[in-house]
């Protein structure tokens, strides 16, 4: 009998467990973001445990330059933002979130929701944000400018730091402007959802 018993012990341990669920936060599965055209896409977070990411994203000693830390903080008036700060404004109709990536980048996966405006364009794209356009460049001392939030590749890429800098320079108010460090580097290491850029 104890025989018995301890073969029956060693089967129900060699059973894998049952995957557990991965919540976005504890009340939250996931996330309804509204796109251009009515569409929507629902963010989640990947629901098989043992998922790892490989790749570029597991790197962790890039030669700086160009791969620098980056401050939490890019620029003066600018806030950093989280990952569920970042979730709460690709729902409000009143921000914009921007993929500072460069194109190629964008195209190959991006946050759902965000649309691209590479760094080397930000100064010249404020239109999307609600400044009008003038003789001097933008005006953004308007009705209906829209929030900004800005991310790149991660804590170490400098893309969406020297869009937001750009931005401010060009009249931009820097307390519009959101920036979230961690990026696709993070956004994919919780394992939430990652789109084909547009």
């Amino acid at each position: 009998m104890i025989r018995y018993l301890t073969t029956a012990a060693i089967c129900l341990a060699a059973l894998p467990l049952a995957a557990e669920p991965v919540h976005i936060t504890r009340d939250v599965m996931s996330v309804t973001v509204p796109l251009e055209g009515g569409a929507t896409v629902d963010i989640s977070r990947i629901q098989d445990n043992d998922h790892r990411l490989e790749g570029d994203w597991d790197l962790t000693s890039r030669p700086c330059p160009n791969f620098c830390i980056q401050p939490m903080v890019p620029a003066e008036g600018v806030t950093a933002i989280g990952e569920l700060e970042l979730l709460e404004m690709l729902q409000d109709p009143n921000t914009v979130v921007a993929d500072g990536r460069v194109r190629p980048e964008y195209l190959k996966g991006t946050i759902p929701g965000a649309i691209s405006v590479p760094y080397t364009e930000a100064a010249d794209r404020l239109d999307v944000l609600g400044c009008e356009v003038d003789f001097d460049g933008f005006d953004c001392d308007v009705d209906g400018l829209k929030d900004v939030a800005l991310f790149c590749n991660g804590p170490w890429c400098g893309q969406s730091p020297t869009a937001a800098r750009r931005m401010i320079e060009a009249g931009f108010p820097a307390e519009r402007i959101y920036y979230y460090r961690g990026g696709m580097q993070m956004w994919q290491l919780f394992g939430l959802t990652v789109v084909e850029g547009q």
